[in-house]
C-alpha cells in the first residue's frame, strides 16, 4: 500500500511539472513574438548587476543580448533572485534563465539545462583569523548562504549539523557575512573574488571548496527546439572566440575546459 501511494505521489509530481510546462514558449513562439524574456539576477556580479547608472550589466546580460541578436529578437530582461528562478520559468513569466545557474539532478526534474557556458566553483569563504580547513571543522561557526542554492544543498549534505543561516538572495547573504552576523560565507568563487577586492580589510580567503559548479542556462521541460539552438550557439561562440572574450572581459580569466552535457 505504501509503495502504491509513493508511486502515485511521484506520478502526480511529474505530471504537475509537465502540466506547468504546457504553457511554454519554445523557439518558434519566441521567433513569432520577436521577443525572448530572459531572467537574470542583479545581485550576482560579475554575471549580473546594476551599474552606476542603474543599468543591468555583466557577463549574463551581455550573453543574453548576444542570444537575442543571433535570434533576431528583442531581449526583455527580468530581474530574478535565486529562489524564484525556476518558479518564474514554470509560471511562464520568463522563457530562459541566464544567471550563472548550476545544474543538479533535483532541478533537472523541473527544468532543462544547456551545456555549460562558464567554468565556476562553489566554496566556503571567511577571514584569515577563522581556522577552518573543511566541513568537519566548522564547529559552531555560522555560515551565510542563499536557501535552496547549490551551495546550500551541498554544504548541508557535507555538514548536516553545521549552523547555516539561509537568506532569500545573494545580497542579503553577503551583507550578513560582511557585517559580522555570520562568520563564513558559502558562495560562488566569482562573487567571493569581487567582494574580496572591494573589502581588502576583511582578508577574505577560500576555506574549502564545495564543488565545481559550471554555469548553465535553464528553460522549461519540453522546450527542446530552444535547448538545441542554445547548445548549438554555445558551441558556435566557443569556436569563434566570443565566449573566451566574455570570460576575459568579465571574469578576468581564460575560459578553461567546459565539458558538454
Amino acid at each position: 500500500m505504501r509503495l502504491s501511494i509513493a508511486i502515485a505521489a511521484t506520478a502526480l509530481l511529474v505530471g504537475s511539472v509537465f502540466a506547468a510546462s504546457d504553457a511554454r514558449a519554445d523557439l518558434k513562439e519566441i521567433l513569432d513574438k520577436k521577443t525572448i524574456r530572459i531572467g537574470t539576477q542583479m545581485d550576482n556580479p560579475p554575471f549580473g548587476y546594476l551599474d552606476a547608472q542603474g543599468k543591468p550589466t555583466g557577463f549574463d546580460i551581455e550573453l543574453g543580448q548576444m542570444i537575442g541578436k543571433a535570434l533576431g529578437v528583442k531581449v526583455e530582461v527580468e530581474q530574478i533572485i535565486g529562489a524564484n528562478r525556476i518558479p518564474y520559468l514554470l509560471t511562464n513569466k520568463i522563457d530562459l534563465v541566464v544567471s550563472g545557474m548550476g545544474s543538479t539532478p533535483e532541478r533537472a526534474v523541473q527544468v532543462m539545462f544547456t551545456s555549460p557556458y562558464a567554468a565556476l566553483y562553489l566554496g566556503v569563504y571567511g577571514p584569515k583569523d577563522k581556522t577552518v580547513k573543511g566541513p568537519e571543522t566548522l564547529g559552531s561557526l555560522k555560515v551565510s548562504s542563499v536557501k535552496g542554492t547549490t551551495q546550500d544543498l551541498t554544504l548541508t549534505a557535507m555538514a548536516p549539523t553545521a549552523s547555516i543561516v539561509r537568506y532569500d538572495d545573494d545580497a542579503t547573504s553577503r551583507t550578513s557575512f560582511l557585517s559580522g552576523q555570520t562568520d563564513l560565507w558559502a558562495t560562488l568563487n566569482t562573487l567571493a573574488m569581487d567582494i574580496s577586492k572591494r573589502n581588502p580589510d576583511k582578508q577574505i580567503e577560500l576555506k574549502f571548496k564545495l564543488r565545481n559548479s559550471p554555469a548553465h542556462m535553464a528553460m522549461r521541460q519540453g522546450d527542446f527546439a530552444l535547448l538545441q539552438w542554445l547548445n548549438t550557439y554555445i558551441f558556435f561562440i566557443r569556436g569563434n572566440g566570443e565566449l573566451q572574450r566574455l570570460h576575459r572581459t568579465w571574469l578576468n580569466d581564460d575560459m578553461g575546459g567546459l565539458e558538454a552535457m
